[in-house]
């Protein structure tokens, strides 16, 4: 059965594994190397999963883990920002599940559990990133509401 439930310090080993995946799905996609700061984290997954670690304690943000029969599968990470001008808007920062767990609603809890979050914080919208060409992540974003606000266009220099 599957599940969503607030990550805590007991699922640090395995939440370096999930980012480590995570990193390499990224980074082999277009686009997907410049969401990845080279500076702070490497394949292994480490210090994404450290960065994870320190959102844990804060009031703005919110770090899911979820289970299928009572195995951590996937992860997801939302944090809170003030617009000036604009209110309190979520953004859906991470939400990873591993491929053999895909397909039976994890990523769905995932992320109705952080909407539910975002409303408590009394949030005025939600953002959530796909890379150019990942249908999937599009197509996970549209059934559930979101609607493209802006696209992102980048040049590589040097």
């Amino acid at each position: 059965m599957e599940s969503v439930r607030v990550a805590s310090r007991h699922d640090d080993s395995r939440l370096v594994q999930l980012c480590a995946e995570l990193v390499a799905g990224v980074t082999s996609q277009r686009g997907g190397r410049l969401l990845i700061d080279p500076a702070l984290d490497e394949p292994s997954g480490t210090a994404l999963a450290g960065r994870l670690g320190l959102l844990l304690d804060r009031s703005d943000s919110l770090v899911l883990v979820g289970t299928l029969d009572s195995a951590v599968v996937g992860f997801a990470v939302s944090v809170i920002e003030e617009i000036p001008g604009h209110g309190r808007r979520g953004t859906f920062g991470a939400c990873y599940v591993e491929p053999a767990a895909r397909g039976v609603g994890v990523g769905r809890l995932l992320l109705d559990r952080s909407m539910s979050w975002f409303e408590q914080q009394g949030c005025e919208g939600v953002d959530g990133t796909a890379l150019p060409g990942d249908r999937v992540a599009k197509s996970f974003y549209e059934t559930a509401g979101f609607r493209a606000r802006m696209l992102v266009m980048h040049r590589h220099l040097g």
